[in-house]
């Protein structure tokens, strides 16, 4: 099987569930800023030295697959199939809340054990992709748990990379030090 096909090279690109668009549109714009997300949470993956938090990571790629599949379909498309819901926002909040942190007295910079500052890097993507979402859904009929999914998950991230230094025994690097 050859990877290359050729019919993009006029800068469209295939949907899910048939049609084609261009390369830019805001849909597809937002598919590739999910993958990156993805990319970077692998990546992260990578730098694990904690399984539960590896494990936990692999189910988001899954989900970020997931997402992916429903927002590179047209909602009208026979093929449409809401894939993130109530239950997958409420269990980020439930590992949030539930994450053996100290509590949090000052902003932090991005960084400690590389496990951490790769899920930094990661949490920032989510953002991005976050902000395309909304834009998607307001252009493109795209449903609010996308977006809200990726808020979510960004926040997520955040206490997933201070649970990293915490369990390396790293300490979050404060913004300001106390003179």
């Amino acid at each position: 099987m050859k990877i290359y096909t050729k019919t993009g090279d006029d800068g469209t690109t295939g949907l899910f569930g048939g049609g084609r668009t261009s390369k830019d549109d805001l849909r597809i714009e937002l598919l590739g800023q999910i993958d990156e997300l993805n990319a970077a949470i692998g990546f992260a993956r990578t730098q694990s030295d904690s399984e539960p938090l590896g494990h936990r990571l692999m189910r988001i790629q899954r989900e970020l697959f997931e997402l992916g599949a429903e927002v590179g379909c047209p909602s009208d498309s026979p093929y449409f199939k809401p894939s993130i819901g109530q239950a997958d926002l409420a269990r980020l909040e439930k590992e949030i809340d539930e994450a053996q942190l100290p509590p949090l007295r000052d902003f932090i910079l991005p960084g400690g054990t590389p496990f951490a500052a790769s899920i930094h890097v990661a949490r920032t993507i989510a953002r991005r992709a976050e902000r395309q979402a909304v834009s998607a859904r307001s252009a493109l009929g795209i449903r609010t748990e996308p977006s809200m999914y990726l808020n979510r998950l960004s926040d997520w991230l955040f206490v997933m990379a201070r649970l990293a230094n915490h369990l390396a025994g790293a300490q979050d690097v404060k913004w300001k030090e106390a003179e």
